[in-house]
């Protein structure tokens, strides 16, 4: 089994720091909710977030929406092998349940979130989606994996067929890709790691790194082959 962890995602409500923000209230009315349950999003609220710690990264939900909408469409999904979780910066945790099936429109899946930050969990009569408080630690200690790699750029240099040697799909496998636009991880992804792995000379984006990791895992596992018969 592999355990995707999208980690420090940059996905949160407007801080009350800016809620009192033209633009924000603005959003706001249009969209019928208070400005503090509006899902942060540089796109919509950029000026406003000047004023915040950190806000040339912050409000990215687009990072999450697009690595869900892989991982989710994946064979591996398919084939039940694959767990999914969005830690965020506030350490909160979302879990994804492997049915569920994502907006692939922005705004639609922007207001999902919303309603999940909201409530606690959505449908609420079936929750596909749960979030609750956690950080990275917790995560990992519960998913109780017999190894943890961190997707990093200062890591080894690893190809991707040399990820997953020697496990089988009775492993608990983790890994660990950073949901954010630039910079390091928050978290101390270097004690809770057991190899820190880099995979390509260049940065890459969390989509493309969620995507190559789940390939290289289905190869390693034969996926393919065994779904063609």
């Amino acid at each position: 089994m592999l355990h995707l962890i999208l980690a420090d995602a940059e996905l949160e409500t407007v801080p009350p720091e800016i809620a009192s923000d033209r633009t924000v209230r603005w959003q706001a009315r249009r969209r019928g909710r208070r400005p503090t349950e509006l899902l942060l999003d540089s796109n919509y609220h950029y000026v406003a977030m000047r004023r915040l710690p950190e806000a040339d990264r912050r409000g990215r939900p687009d990072i999450v929406h697009l690595c869900l909408l892989l991982a989710l469409d994946s064979p591996l999904n398919r084939e039940g092998l694959l767990r999914l979780y969005v830690h965020t910066r506030h350490d909160k945790l979302v879990t994804v349940d492997p049915a569920t099936r994502i907006p692939r429109a922005q705004n639609r899946f922007a207001g999902l979130l919303e309603q999940l930050f909201l409530i606690g969990a959505v449908p609420p009569e079936r929750p596909l989606l749960r979030i609750e408080d956690s950080s990275l630690s917790d995560i990992i200690r519960r998913i109780g994996a017999a190894k943890v790699i961190t997707f990093i750029e200062r890591g080894e240099k690893k190809t991707y067929g040399e990820l997953f040697q020697g496990l089988s799909r009775e492993d608990e496998v983790c890994v660990i890709v950073g949901a954010f636009p630039h910079g390091d991880f928050r978290s101390d992804v270097a004690k809770l790691s057991d190899e820190l792995v880099c995979v390509d000379p260049e940065r890459l984006e969390a989509a493309t790194v969620t995507a190559r990791a789940i390939y290289a895992y289905e190869e390693a596992l034969s996926i393919q082959k065994k779904r063609l018969g």
